[in-house]
């Protein structure tokens, strides 16, 4: 089984910035834009499109799929989105949305053959994500699946994607940390300043209580660093991540996953230049 652990967290790497394109391309931004919503701030669609398969999808709804998002974030764009435009429009939209991002992004980097196989392969593991427990992977795999092989490559990705987002869920809550001290203690692993999470909306009184509250539990520092235990207790929500995401590459098997990130390589290399992506403390 560990075996599996080390390819789910390489498949992540190339999985989520696939997905994520959604959130950052231009060419999304452009159709959001159509659409009706406010691109200035990439909150407004970015609840449409990841929240749609969920339907209309209330606050606390969306609070409990995005779990490190406060509340009143959330609560000032949902269930606002829905007024602009219903969950079946938007999932129209985001098809078009990846269609055009996708024909730029993938170019002539693969042939058609090879984005035939590597939405086959994608597709299978997708088939063979676990849907217990985990609402937004289950949503995106109730989908239709698209007939285009990039989009079919796409919607894979995305499936994927909240099955791993969901376990990690199930793995942030087995060890007790809260939304706001999962970055809190993420922040003091240096994956990220915390000025870099200002933007998920928690007040600075909400980001120093979850910090006492740490310091308290021995996990970090009085000063934000995290300790040796708070290490460990991250490393161990990483790894009870992995094992979660694990069961899709299992299926899968090695050579298969192995074939599907030699064929995503060309690209996976441009996804951050030309979308823009986060740092790999966010995406892959």
């Amino acid at each position: 089984m560990s075996d599996y652990l080390s390819v789910a967290r390489r498949m992540w790497h190339q999985i989520d910035p696939l997905h994520a394109t959604l959130y950052f391309a231009p060419e999304a931004r452009q159709v959001a834009a159509d659409l009706g919503y406010d691109v200035a701030s990439r909150w407004p669609s970015y609840f449409a499109w990841r929240t749609a398969p969920l339907g209309a999808a209330g606050p606390a709804l969306v609070a409990a799929t995005h779990y490190s998002l406060s509340p009143r974030l959330i609560a000032r764009h949902v269930p606002a989105i829905w007024t602009t435009a219903d969950p079946a429009k938007v999932l129209d939209a985001r098809l078009l949305a990846m269609d055009r991002a996708l024909r730029a992004l993938i170019g002539d980097r693969l042939t058609g053959g090879q984005l035939t196989e590597a939405a086959r392969l994608a597709r299978q593991a997708a088939e063979n994500a676990g849907i217990a427990a985990r609402p937004l992977a289950a949503a995106n795999r109730d989908l239709p699946w698209p007939d285009a092989p990039h989009l079919v490559l796409w919607q894979a990705a995305t499936v994927l994607r909240e099955h791993r987002s969901d376990g990690h869920l199930t793995a942030l809550l087995t060890f007790g940390l809260d939304p706001c001290e999962a970055l809190v203690s993420f922040a003091a692993i240096g994956a990220a300043p915390d000025a870099d999470f200002a933007g998920r909306g928690w007040s600075a009184q909400e980001w120093s209580e979850a910090r006492h509250r740490l310091v308290a539990r021995g996990s970090i520092t009085p000063d934000g660093a995290a300790t040796d235990r708070g290490r460990q207790e991250r490393q161990a929500i990483e790894q009870l991540t992995d094992r979660l995401a694990a069961g899709p590459w299992r299926a899968l098997g090695h050579c298969r996953a192995e074939r599907l990130a030699h064929l995503l390589h060309p690209v996976r290399g441009i996804l951050p230049v030309r979308c823009a992506l986060p740092g790999p403390h966010v995406v892959g």
